[in-house]
Order: C-alpha cells, then sequence, then structure tokens
C-alpha cells in the first residue's frame, strides 16, 4: 500500500472539529489515498468524530483497530486514549507513552507517515493550544513530504498552526475551507519519484521512537542514544529527559518514553509546581486543625497556659499557610488559563 499511494495524516486540537469538517467536506469521493486523523480529547469521553466526519463528507472514517489494512478513500480516526500508528500496510492502534501528554499524539502518527511514506506523505495541522504536530510535520518535511497548516489568522486557536509556521518550512498555508480541495489536488499529481534515502539518522531516530509510542520499553529500545542527557526529570514519571534537536526546536523524552516539546515540557513542569504549592498548604492546614484541635482539648480540660501555646502555635502556622496560598495563587496567573479540550460536535 505504502508503495503504490500518498497519505494524508491531519492534527488537530482546541477548534479542530470545526476546522476538520471543512477539510473533508472538500475531499473528492474518489480520493485515492487513505486519510488519518488525531484530535486530542479526554481519554474518558466517548469519541463520535467518526460519525461527525462521515456527514460531513464524502468519506467513510471509523475508528481502525490494531491491525486493520490501510485502503485508500478511508478516514482512519484515532481512538481514545490510545496512538494512531501506520506500521507498513497496517494501522497500530496502541496505548504506548504519551507525547506532550497526549496520547493519542498528533506528534507520533506523523512521526509514523514520514518513517513510512516518505516523500509521499502529506501532514496538516489544524487549530489548537500549545505545539503538538510541529515536531511531526518537520518530520514529514524533513523526509521529503508535504507540509500544510490552517492559516494561524483564522483558526480558532492558532497557536498549534503558529508553532509549526515558526519551525517547519511549511509549504502551504490556508483557511480551513481550501484544504481539502488542495488536498484532493495534491493527490491527483504523479507520486514523487523514488530517491536516494536522505536524513539517514533522522529515520533512524523516528524508528526508534514510533516503536516506543507502540509499547513503551523505551530504555531498552535505546533512547538514551537518541540526544544529550540534561539536569531535567520527566514531570510524569521523574525519570531523566534527554534532550533531542530538531532544526531550530528542542524536543525531551525520559527513559520511560513520555515526551515532550518545550513548551509542553514548561507547562507540565509549571503545573506540577502547583500541584506541590497547594499540597503543602494542605498539610499546613491539616496541622492548623490539628493544632485547634488539641489546644481546644487542653482548654477544655483546664489547662489553659499549655492550650494557649497550642494556640499561638496555631496562629503562626496560618501565616505560613497564607504565605504558600499567595504563592500558589500568583503561580497560577504566571501560568496563565488552561484551556480545555473542546468537546466534539
Amino acid at each position: 500500500m505504502s508503495k503504490l499511494h500518498r497519505c494524508i495524516v491531519i492534527g488537530a486540537s482546541a477548534g479542530g472539529v470545526e476546522a476538520l469538517r471543512e477539510v473533508v467536506a472538500q475531499l473528492p469521493k474518489d480520493l485515492s489515498a487513505p486519510v488519518f486523523v488525531v484530535l486530542h480529547i479526554p481519554p474518558f469521553v466517548a469519541s463520535s468524530l467518526p460519525r461527525i466526519l462521515s456527514r460531513s463528507g464524502p468519506l467513510n472514517a471509523i475508528h481502525p483497530k490494531d491491525g486493520t489494512v490501510i485502503k485508500p478513500g478511508t478516514i482512519y480516526v484515532a481512538p481514545p486514549d490510545h496512538h494512531l500508528l501506520i506500521e507498513g500496510p497496517h494501522i497500530a492502534v496502541k496505548r504506548g507513552p504519551k507525547e506532550n501528554r497526549f496520547r493519542p499524539s498528533i506528534d507520533a502518527l506523523f512521526r509514523s507517515a514520514a518513517y513510512t511514506y516518505g516523500p509521499r506523505a502529506i501532514g496538516v495541522v489544524l487549530s489548537g493550544v500549545l505545539d503538538d504536530g510541529t515536531s511531526g510535520l518537520w518530520s514529514v518535511e524533513r523526509l521529503g513530504g508535504i507540509s500544510v497548516i490552517q492559516d494561524p489568522s483564522e483558526a480558532r486557536f492558532e497557536d498549534m498552526p503558529r508553532y509549526a509556521l515558526e519551525y517547519v518550512n511549511v509549504k502551504y498555508t490556508l483557511p480551513s475551507t481550501q484544504i481539502g480541495s488542495l488536498l484532493g489536488r495534491l493527490i491527483a499529481e504523479p507520486l514523487p519519484i523514488a530517491k536516494a534515502a536522505k536524513h539517514a539518522r533522522d529515520k533512524e531516530r523516528m524508528k526508534v521512537e514510533l516503536e516506543i509510542a507502540a509499547d513503551g520499553s523505551a530504555f531498552q529500545k535505546g533512547v538514551m542514544e537518541l540526544g544529550d542527557l540534561t539536569p531535567f526529570t520527566c514531570p510524569e514519571c521523574h525519570g531523566v529527559l534527554v534532550r533531542i534537536a530538531e532544526g531550530k526546536m528542542s524536543r525531551f523524552r525520559c527513559h520511560t518514553g513520555h515526551a515532550y516539546t518545550d513548551s509542553a515540557l514548561l507547562e507540565a513542569v509549571m503545573e506540577t509546581t502547583g500541584e506541590m504549592l497547594w499540597q503543602v498548604i494542605r498539610s499546613f492546614e491539616e496541622s492548623l486543625m490539628l493544632l485547634e484541635h488539641m489546644g481546644n482539648h487542653l482548654k477544655e480540660a483546664g489547662d489553659p497556659v499549655r492550650a494557649k501555646i497550642f494556640f499561638t502555635k496555631a496562629r503562626e502556622l496560618e501565616k505560613r499557610s497564607s504565605t504558600f496560598h499567595a504563592a500558589a495563587m500568583k503561580h497560577e496567573s504566571l501560568s496563565g488559563d488552561n484551556v480545555g479540550q473542546e468537546p466534539e460536535s
């Protein structure tokens, strides 16, 4: 299959449902290429995206099973909490380590398309927050494929296409209403002539990362050899992080397999720091309640002198708790408001 056809991979997050509908609405009904889609949704939400996309355009959309044979003219949508990967003529649906705290990961799908299809891959990044998809689109472009993004100025959330535009030599930037027609034209063009393999080192690294996305075991697969050791630790498992350079970008992957772009790592570290501050506040308040309880018990027992000692310590601890509470609130304002996942509609 990969020797006969091109493939299209599309990634979207917040604000992406409407953009996806507009893209698939313009795809030709005789499209001679498979389409693979990752949309970020919470793992506990049942996905109705295949039904939505099937209604929106001429092609049928499904949640594939692990091992499904790839067929042109079908839209394959990543099931919730599973990576969608291309493995030769088959689809892999796996629960490997998260990337940028997401599963499914846009980067993982795009990387698999770049590795399998090379210059026959077409990557599309639509609306979304942060930068999942930038590394994957870089991989598509690196191995000779075509990169397309939704115009950031008309995306509901501009982060994902804007990051891609900054770090990838994007070939096409269009409104979502024009992307489907472009894809139809690109698929109708003659297949690129096979050339001698380029960027063999990048392709070998992609192979290792795809194996990690499929079943973890990152340390055994040689993740520590993919880049330079850093002093940073993974926010999810606290494993050591390796820095991977991709053009102007830096990414990080830990020895258990979790992966982050620099902005995703920053967000995760800030969130973890906030959680730690609130845990300290909780411990202060629990201690405060205990001191108050013991002071009242001594007061009721006729020992006001000792009771006063406990009440004094309680007031001191209350001041400390207030200091940490102010720090936690300031930390949240520095982190910015978290943009929630957009439900499918």
